[in-house]
């Protein structure tokens, strides 16, 4: 297997004097989606901020290209890392057309994963279903060629079938562009399903983890650590 894209080794990170996240080591390599589930307050949020540059460890480093890097967010992204958060990452007084005008990407190229949007160019991004507004994130996103993407419930208040095309999509860009995609999801049998390997959360620990088909066969140790902090 290729050398990680992107990885943690011994990750503590927290806010402040909290700790919410413990000795975690978790890689991402070139073409392959890992899933990081997990009930609410597993740390998988702060996770994903901290290898994205927005948080800095509190103990333990991460590496991407096998460089341990402790850069902000905004050079991570320079060398190829895309992070798309929980909220709307568009630009809601702006156009759909215009929402990819700013991020530098050729609309009719963008578009292409979701075709279904080019009869809403001029529609403002504010006045989209929250689908078709998750839809112009990834599409914006992956237009801009990321190495390694970053994905923090993509899902959330979507219905079934937007799911589906969204880890869809995202398992495309993996499969035929090498993408390393980290997905956080609340769809535990969605995510399961388009993802290579799987690392669970409790705590701010690993509980679990392995190959996708393998975890597959043991969801009720997943659900049960969903269920044990409801």
């Amino acid at each position: 297997m290729p050398e990680p894209l992107l990885e943690a080794r011994g990750l503590c990170s927290g806010y402040g004097a909290t700790r919410v996240v413990h000795d975690l080591d978790l890689a991402v390599h070139p073409g392959e989606v890992v899933a990081l589930l997990g009930p609410n307050g597993a740390g998988k949020t702060t996770t994903l901020l901290t290898l994205a540059g927005e948080l800095h460890p509190q103990d333990g480093e991460v590496l991407l290209d096998g460089v341990p890097v402790r850069s902000p967010c905004h050079r991570r992204a320079r060398a190829g890392l895309g992070y798309i958060t929980e909220e709307r990452s568009v630009f809601m007084q702006l156009s759909v057309t215009d929402n990819l005008r700013v991020a530098g990407v050729d609309p009719s190229d963008a578009l292409v994963p979701f075709p279904e949007l080019r009869d809403f160019g001029r529609r403002k991004a504010g006045d989209l279903s929250g689908g078709q507004q998750q839809m112009l994130a990834l599409a914006r996103m992956l237009a801009r060629h990321p190495r390694i993407l970053l994905a923090d419930e993509l899902s959330l208040g979507l219905a079934p079938m937007v799911v589906k095309r969204l880890l869809t999509t995202i398992r495309t860009a993996a499969s035929e562009r090498g993408v390393g995609v980290l997905l956080v999801e609340q769809h535990i049998r969605q995510a399961i399903g388009v993802a290579d390997r799987v690392y669970v959360l409790s705590q701010g620990r690993v509980t679990l983890q392995g190959a996708a088909a393998d975890v597959g066969g043991r969801l009720d140790e997943v659900e049960a650590a969903y269920l044990a902090t409801a």
